[in-house]
Order: structure tokens, then C-alpha cells, then sequence
């Protein structure tokens, strides 16, 4: 059974959001088309607490500048998606309704989380993949936002934890920040990541 699991289509990463994706809401009408065509739906949202360490403002930094972390290296992004505030919440055009479970992911402050299955550690699971097995996933496809980060981080994992995988790019938008969207793409056709418009 194929899972679809639609990646942090949130009011912050859409157009006029805090970090914003060229198009993100663009992707709207093609998720909400595929949702009843799954007998298994998962939404992922980002839910950071204010004082999360990705957040430049909390370092003093730039936006976009690189800091090492235990963990390895951490892009600081923009305040975005804190906990409660409007910036968290889906976007008002996707059929959230329609999701079976809602997997929250950057709820730790000291460790950031752009894939829905681990942190960024690599190690601390998100819960998912049992829940998935659970419910009898064999096989998952992804989309949403954004295809460079989270997505193509999400999609790596459900390879390495055993699941054919596949990601729709076209229900999908790309940050594209220093040849990120290329590096993504390539890293998952190398892990065997299926890659469908």
C-alpha cells in the first residue's frame, strides 16, 4: 500500500510567508487532486519553539549563513513556523482534512528536522516509519515544499529505512539556494528515489 506524504505546505512557506518558496501555493490544486487516489495520507508541519536554534535571529546572524552544530553543519533560516502562530498553520487551500495523521517535525530546540522520519542528527526518529508500517505502508510518495530541503531530505530517508520511494517534483517547489535544487536531485537519484513530474 502506497503512502502519500505531503511535505509542510504551511502559510510560512508560501507566498508572503516567512520563508517564502517561489510558487508554493501553486502546488495547492495537484496535492489536493492526488490526496483520494491514497488510502494512507500524511501531512507533515513544521513546529518550531521560538528559541530554536535554526533560527539566525536566535545567533545573532544573517539569515542564510552557515553554523557548525553537533550534528553538522545548520543552515539559519528565518524565523518561520513557531508553534501556534499563524505562519505554522496549513495553508487555508490544502484539504488537511483529508490527512489521516499529522506529523509535527522541528519540535526539538537544539536540533533542527527537515526530513519527516529523523532529526537532523540522523539518529532521533520522528516515530513515522512505525506508524507507516503500523497502518501497512509498503511504499511512500512524497511532494510539497520544499523539494531541495525537506522533501528531498524525507525522501532519503524512507529509502534508506527500506521503502521504494518516489516524489512527485511537479507537486512540488524548490528554495534553489546555491545549487541546492541540483545537489537534491542528484543525491536522490543516486539513493534509488523514484523522480516523476
Amino acid at each position: 500500500m502506497d503512502a502519500l506524504i505531503v511535505i509542510d505546505v504551511q502559510n510560512d512557506f508560501c507566498p508572503g510567508g516567512a520563508l517564502a518558496v517561489a510558487e508554493g501555493d501553486a502546488i495547492l490544486p495537484r496535492i489536493n487532486a492526488l490526496m483520494p487516489s491514497f488510502d494512507i495520507r500524511v501531512l507533515t508541519q513544521d513546529w518550531h519553539p521560538a528559541d530554536h536554534s535554526s533560527f539566525a535571529a536566535n545567533h545573532g546572524a544573517d539569515p542564510f549563513s552557515q553554523v557548525q552544530m553537533p550534528y553538522g553543519p545548520q543552515v539559519l533560516w528565518p524565523v518561520h513556523c513557531v508553534q501556534g502562530t499563524p505562519g505554522a498553520a496549513f495553508h487555508p487551500g490544502l484539504a488537511a482534512d483529508a490527512a489521516e495523521l499529522i506529523q509535527r517535525k522541528g519540535t526539538h530546540a537544539a536540533v533542527d528536522s527537515y526530513s519527516a522520519f529523523f532529526e537532523n542528527d540522523h539518529t532521533t526518529p520522528t516515530g513515522l516509519e512505525g506508524w507507516l508500517r503500523a497502518r501497512g505502508a509498503t511504499s511512500v510518495t512524497l511532494c510539497g515544499l520544499a523539494l531541495d530541503y525537506c522533501v528531498a531530505f524525507s525522501a532519503l530517508d524512507a529509502v534508506r529505512l527500506g521503502f521504494p520511494t518516489r516524489v512527485l517534483t511537479g507537486a512540488c517547489r524548490a528554495i534553489d539556494m546555491g545549487g541546492s535544487l541540483a545537489d537534491a536531485l542528484a543525491r536522490m537519484r543516486a539513493a534509488g528515489v523514484t523522480l516523476e513530474d
